[in-house]
């Protein structure tokens, strides 16, 4: 940099410089990274003297680690973003909001709200290479409570995340025998004479073994019932493999995707392949894909299809920032956002099928069940002269009854015998009736699922892999929650990754020995409810507006063109401005409205009935589902306050190295492009940097114009110093 220029001039003497983007970029014209880059020890935009050490890598220069290549990090945000919620929420979201129908409005907000959230995180993370608390403290201090609040939900959410991980792993070993231990009803003792479990006939084989043998829970959420030592194994083990996997930071988390992303892939084409093959397997899917178009338009779709948008791609947590912040300045991050997103929407629509295929197989075995049961009552009721013989169609054979017969002869019963047909106990055995019992989340995971596995055959084999693919699953949203965790402190504290790491997970497992109580399913179903959704929706609404409208979306867009290379899409603009905000209040809104009519309480499991019972909670349980929203949402007042206050500093100066020189190599370009621009030297040549025009939103000026009218027109310096304070949102 010319040691005359203006910057230069302030840098060396005693003012205080406020280094934001809003000063440093206000009349900048953005510039080609990768060209700047070459210049960046050039003096005055000249060729390179002869016998100079090379160019340091900005990515190297401020000692940040980044990815070994770009397939290892778009596997991150994969195995981040597709999670258990895309094999146990999406399909049950499906069924019950009008099957295929469903999938137009969840796609129609993937393009609405989802995609450019999540490439806005990108960009940020990308940019300005700092953890989530890092980039908000720099985007607008006054709400760097953002980063503190996304990082206290990922703390909540990672705390019962891994309690899943544990039943999985629980449940992967206890495979490993024929027949599966959840196949049959344990038989008691009771002197010579031997019957069933009483709680296990009322109910069925995998009810009993996920409510008994695996949790032991009580009867209510008051009555802790002590620790489950085989669930607290379970949990130790989960976070020992989590501390493994990103010890390392993404040096071991990255390679652990390779494993961790794939694998569920493999498993879930493997089900798909073995499913179509199964009995039933395509009323299954034919039920699913069915259009329920009347459906489609009732509010509750929309709100549930955005909500799961929302939290399918990862918004708000943190990870996603995180993750983004260890690539290259000039990677293609808006190419990496509409892949991730693709791909996570594919995996949802895959997981669906082989959801289905499996359910319509073991909707297929139960309703023959119902069958030959009713079937027995029928010939029961024959033999003891109830009913006539005349009553059965001629041609119906019991000893091979297919469901078409067995319908016949019930409405034939149930006509002639109206009066008194209530006290003969038949049941209709009607397919689309097992369809349409909707499961999702645990229930369809240990209960549903595995009740379909133990007709398969070699089902240890299948269940080995299916709890497997969940422990991967998991594995992988963990990994990604729990960097969206460290990065952000390793970026304000100076700290060893590895004792961090160690730290972190020794909390966690001891805070989540809440979770392994007898009672713990209880807490995770409160932790689920309340620790995430309102306030990671309040996070990412205020994630937007601090780009949008107080940074800038036309800075913002000027920004992506210099860091991408190309002017992103004009649509972005009014996503980000106007779009993403209103459809983020409307969800706000009818979350709390949600929240306000829904009763808070939780599915009990009660023992003597063998059936789950609502039940509301406690005062004190109450009391604690409201302080995790306040928590997670309380650092965005305080943050706000003491900052307006200058009670705390701003943390606008923690940067990366690489970032402070690139922001002043482009300033000192940018004034040799401005005399040019101008006129003031003509004799000299245009600065080396290709010469395009930054964008400036829908019916903006020019930089030419901007440069004219500024406050300064002698050069970019003087208007720098008559700018102190941070630049207006435009409107």
């Amino acid at each position: 940099m010319p040691k005359s220029s203006k910057v230069t001039q302030r840098e060396h003497s005693n003012e205080h410089v406020t280094e934001s983007v809003a000063d440093l970029l206000a009349l900048e014209a953005p510039m080609d990274y990768k060209s700047s880059q070459m210049s960046m020890n050039m003096a005055g935009g000249g060729p390179p003297p002869i016998g100079k050490q090379p160019d340091i890598s900005p990515d190297l220069e401020d000692g940040r680690p980044a990815w070994n290549s770009k397939l290892e990090y778009i596997l991150a945000q994969v195995g981040f973003s597709v999670g258990l919620g895309n094999v146990w929420r999406f399909p049950y979201l499906c069924q019950k909001n009008g099957g295929g129908a469903y999938l137009v409005p969840y796609f129609i907000l993937l393009l609405l709200i989802g995609i450019p959230l999540f490439f806005l995180e990108l960009a940020v993370g990308q940019r300005i290479r700092r953890g989530s608390i890092g980039v908000w403290n720099y985007v607008y201090p006054r709400l760097g409570g953002i980063g503190v609040s996304s990082l206290m939900v990922c703390g909540f959410v990672g705390l019962y995340y891994n309690v899943i991980i544990g039943w999985s792993i629980f449940y992967f070993f206890q495979s490993f025998q024929y027949p599966l231990p959840w196949s049959e009803c344990p038989i008691r003792r009771n002197g010579s004479q031997a019957i069933v479990e009483p709680e296990c006939e009322k109910s069925s084989a995998t009810t009993y073994f996920w409510y008994r043998e695996t949790l032991n829970i009580t009867s209510t959420i008051a009555d802790s019932g002590g620790l489950n030592w085989r669930m607290t194994l379970s949990l130790l083990g989960a976070w020992i493999i989590v501390c493994l996997a990103v010890i390392k930071g993404i040096q071991s988390s990255g390679k652990v995707m390779y494993f961790s992303s794939l694998f569920p892939y493999v498993v879930l084409f493997c089900f798909l392949v073995r499913g179509m093959f199964l009995k039933g397997a395509v009323d299954g899917i034919a039920h699913m894909f069915t259009p329920k178009l009347e459906i489609m338009l009732e509010p509750q779709v929309w709100r549930e299809a955005a909500t799961q948008v929302f939290f399918a791609l990862g918004l708000g947590f943190g990870g996603v920032i995180a993750f983004s912040s260890y690539n290259k300045r000039d990677n293609n991050c808006h190419f990496d956002a509409v892949l991730v997103s693709v791909i996570n929407f594919l995996t949802s629509i895959l997981a669906t099928l082989v959801v289905f295929a499996v359910l319509g197989f073991k909707a297929n075995v139960l309703n023959e069940k119902c069958i030959v049961e009713n079937a027995e009552k029928i010939l029961d009721l024959l033999n003891s002269n109830v009913l006539s013989h005349d009553l059965i169609p001629p041609h119906v054979n019991f000893s091979h009854l297919t469901s078409s017969d067995y319908a016949e002869m019930y409405e034939v019963i149930k006509i002639v015998k109206e009066d008194s047909f209530s006290q003969l106990g038949l049941e209709q055995c009607l397919l689309e009736d097992e369809l349409n019992k909707a499961v999702q989340g645990t229930g369809l995971a240990f209960i549903a699922f595995t009740e379909a596995m133990t007709h398969f055959p070699a089902s240890p084999f299948w269940s080995v892999m299916f709890f497997f693919m969940l422990i991967n699953l998991g594995l992988g949203s963990m990994i990604g929650t729990m960097t969206g965790i460290t990065t952000p402190i390793l970026d304000t504290f100076k700290i060893r990754k590895e004792i961090l790491t160690v730290a972190c997970c020794i909390v966690a497992f001891l805070c989540g020995l809440l979770f392994v109580q007898r009672s713990g399913n209880y807490f995770v179903t409160m932790f689920d409810d309340y620790s995430a959704g309102l306030p990671l929706t309040i996070v990412v609404i205020l994630e937007n507006v601090s780009v949008a409208w107080i940074y800038g979306t036309k800075r913002f867009m000027q920004d992506l063109e210099d860091m991408l290379g190309f002017k992103p899409y004009r649509l972005y603009f009014y996503l980000w401005k106007y779009v993403s905000p209103v459809c983020l209040l409307i969800l706000i809104a009818a979350t709390v409205v949600e929240m306000s009519i829904s009763p808070p309480g939780y599915n009990a499991w009660v023992q003597d009935l063998a059936t789950e019972r609502f039940q509301s909670y406690p005062p004190w349980a109450l009391t604690m589902c409201f302080a995790l929203i306040i928590l997670a949402m309380l650092p965005l007042p305080l943050v706000f306050i003491a900052r307006h206050f200058n009670w705390l500093p701003d943390g606008s100066n923690k940067l990366s190295v690489s970032y402070r020189k690139s922001l002043t190599k482009d300033t000192s370009n940018l004034e040799d492009e401005t005399r040019f621009i101008l006129g003031k030297n003509p004799s000299e040549a245009p600065s080396p940097m290709p010469s395009h025009r930054a964008y400036l939103g829908p019916g903006s000026t020019s930089p030419v114009e901007l440069i004219t009218n500024s406050t300064s027109i002698s050069g970019y310096g003087s208007g720098y110093q008559t700018n102190p304070a941070p630049p207006k949102s435009e409107s």
